[in-house]
């Protein structure tokens, strides 16, 4: 796991070496085992290192036999043993042991097509002296992330936005359509950035560069489909699935260095854990979580009796080790604002970067349950969107009536059970295609009338309902909630799930390796029938399944919960101060953006307990941080 930067096409490398250097300081923390660059005519290539595989002989960046084409990776290539063996045959040679190398030598045999053999989480980028051409690629599921933006003729690249801005030619210029889209769902998804013309190259995706012409080609090599369906009764489908699940875990081993497990109250993280432990044997399973001083958050008392079950039915091997944190550090805030480079407002990032700082302590790969939710219909949403289906039966003027009655109940914010069913019933109401939007939304329309000044107002030219279509695109499932389910895989799923996961272990050169984002896993689990994933009110059924022999009976029972922190109390307590400073006396204060009399509204609501307005007055303070970094971006 790594940082790669570049830039391609630059009229003056020994200029420009600066400005590489820059940004891969930037992402030190990305890589802190090393720092490797290449310099060629109008090329500059940068890699900073984590050294988790070939610790001897594998920096980069790598070269081809001839030295004339040139690669820097960021990820792992899990099949990279078996790729090495098959290229070996074809008479190339290898420098080093590096799972990265096979990128190198498979490119040279089939070009750009090699990105479809490759199994794995990577961002990579190579330049080919022959043909005069940059190519990169990244992972199917959008576990690492890779971003550029032009000058001229010139393609400048990089693992993290903020290290992006650290380039002299950065465009600073927002895209108010992708701050609205922040303001509603709390993150911009690809391909988009919060700047105009900053891009994220789509998971599943490659880019070509062709510096003399300036072409530049974004092409897919891989779509999850839904469209099909696997055969069979549910014990055998339970079967394939938990024999896919180990394979991938099994795959997700390979270290040079210490690893472990990431272990909560949930479902998910129980199951990789126990495959895991299972998987080692005599080896300690080192497992690790997390837990604060207000009960409602702290799931170390569950995590606790899931290790011990885990240990009694795997064998013993389990070493569970547990920390209360703090959450009254602002200062982590700040910094994960810079990591992100853009706005992003889910919340659990924080708790997320606690648990890696605890695990780097003594790891420097965990294993992690990411994705089962997205792929085995785990959120509630999904029932949610289940019921407002069979709403449809009723005649609107009834459903518009209910909606009515539910807004005479307490305005407790959305936390509360009144202010849940509110939001419930106004999505009833709502056009089928645009509901699920309506129901995900943190900053509702008539919100961003109050809220945003009219300057910005009339710089948005797309409904977030549309742009959040747009980023799905086209959907292969049959079924309406399991459209939802997809569209969460092709966008929630990489523009906040995973980048929450990569910005907030990589501020502490932690590796997150996620089994059930293995292609097989995702592709079996797309085919599965939906009724077999959400049954009755049950979630996630056959997951739950194929692993009971792994889940406590306590684990089994217990209600879903995020991985969260107390924003709401904590803006009425511990962050109050910072947080009033940062959104009152900082860049906010020119009234450019946001309708500074709305926003004390929403404070003082907060603050006096009338209401909780902590989606959004969090969602403000991240934008107000992002705001106070460097230049102030321009509408």
């Amino acid at each position: 796991m790594c940082g790669i930067a570049g830039i391609i096409n630059t009229p003056d490398e020994r200029e420009e070496k600066t400005f590489l250097d820059a940004l891969c300081g930037a992402m030190a923390h990305r890589g802190p085992d090393g720092y490797g660059f290449y310099s060629g005519p109008g090329v500059l290539l940068g890699h900073r290192r984590l050294a988790v595989i070939d610790l001897k002989s594998g920096d980069q960046p790598l070269y081809s036999e001839d030295r004339k084409v040139v690669l820097v990776v960021n990820g792992e290539i899990y099949n990279y043993l078996d790729l090495r063996k098959e290229l070996e045959e074809k008479g190339h040679v290898f420098a080093s042991a590096s799972d990265s190398e096979v990128i190198l030598h498979l490119y040279e045999e089939e070009g750009t097509n090699c990105v479809s053999r490759l199994e794995g989480m990577f961002a990579f980028a190579l330049w080919d002296g022959r043909r005069k051409v940059c190519f990169m690629g990244r992972d199917r599921m959008g576990k690492k992330p890779l971003c550029y933006f032009r000058y001229g003729n010139t393609l400048v690249f990089a693992s993290e936005l903020g290290a992006l801005r650290c380039h002299p030619k950065f465009p600073e210029t927002l895209d108010c359509d992708a701050l609205s889209f922040y303001f509603s769902l709390q993150y911009v998804p690809a391909d988009r950035s919060v700047f105009k013309e900053v891009f994220k190259l789509p998971p599943a995706h490659t880019l070509l560069f062709e510096p003399e012409t300036g072409r530049l080609t974004i092409t897919p090599y891989w779509k999850i489909d839904f469209s099909r369906r696997a055969a069979g009764s549910r014990e055998e489908l339970a079967g394939e699935l938990r024999r896919l699940v180990e394979k991938a875990v099994e795959k997700r081993l390979m270290s040079d260095v210490p690893m472990g497990v990431f272990l909560s109250g949930g479902i998910d993280s129980n199951i990789i854990a126990g495959v895991t432990a299972g998987l080692l044997k005599n080896t300690p399973c080192n497992a690790y979580t997390v837990g604060f001083e207000e009960s409602a958050y702290d799931e170390r008392a569950l995590a606790r009796k899931g290790a011990a079950y885990l240990r009694a039915v795997t064998g013993g091997n389990l070493c569970f080790h547990e920390r209360e944190v703090k959450t009254s550090d602002f200062s982590l805030v700040e910094e994960l604002v810079r990591h992100c480079g853009e706005p992003y407002a889910d919340s659990s990032i924080l708790p997320t970067a606690l648990l890696s700082a605890f695990a780097r302590e003594e790891i420097t790969v965990a294993l992690s349950g990411d994705g089962a939710d997205e792929l085995f219909g785990g959120y509630e949403r999904y029932l949610a969107m289940t019921f407002a289906a069979k709403m449809d039966k009723l005649p609107r003027a009834l459903r518009r009536l209910g909606a009515k009655a539910a807004g005479l109940l307490p305005a407790g914010g959305e936390r509360t059970f009144s202010g849940r069913l509110r939001r419930f019933l106004d999505v009833c109401c709502g056009e089928p295609e645009t509901r699920y939007f309506t129901l995900l939304d943190r900053c509702p329309p008539e919100l961003k009338k109050r809220l945003f000044t009219p300057e910005f107002q009339r710089q948005i030219t797309a409904p977030g309902a549309a742009l959040f279509q747009a980023a799905a695109g086209p959907l292969t499932a049959a079924g309406p909630v399991e459209k939802l389910s997809e569209t969460d895989i092709l966008t929630y799923l990489p523009g906040d799930i995973l980048t929450k996961v990569d910005i907030s272990s990589m501020a502490f050169s932690l590796e997150v390796r996620s089994p059930f984002l293995d292609r097989e896993v995702t592709e079996f689990a797309a085919a599965l029938p939906w009724e077999l994933k959400l049954d009755g009110r049950e979630r996630k059924s056959l997951l739950k399944y194929a692993f009971r022999d792994l889940l406590a009976p306590e684990i089994l029972s217990a209600p879903k919960r995020g991985f969260g922190v107390p924003v709401a109390d904590l803006l009425r307590d511990r962050w109050a101060t910072p947080a009033q400073e940062v959104i009152f006396d900082g860049p906010l204060k020119n009234g450019e953006f946001l309708n500074f009399a709305e926003i004390g509204r929403l404070w003082q609501e907060h603050r006096s307990r009338r209401a909780d307005r902590s989606y959004i007055l969090w969602t403000i303070l991240i934008f107000a941080l992002f705001l106070a970094r460097g230049e102030a971006p321009r509408l």
